[in-house]
């Protein structure tokens, strides 16, 4: 029995292991791409001041 449950643990630790690895890595990916746009954005609003006028 105890055997049992030990490899439903590992077989639960291998799984979360593998959702967080995953999760992780689209986070890393969202990141980077999100801060890739704001730079972009914030270039063209600094390289656009010139153009406003009040």
């Amino acid at each position: 029995m105890a055997v049992k449950m030990e490899e439903k643990v590992y077989k639960t630790m291998n799984g979360a292991g593998a959702m967080c690895i995953a999760v992780g890595v689209v986070i890393l990916v969202t990141g980077i791409v999100c801060g890739t746009l704001a730079i972009i954005g914030g270039s063209k609003l600094i390289a656009g001041k010139s153009k406003i006028l009040f």
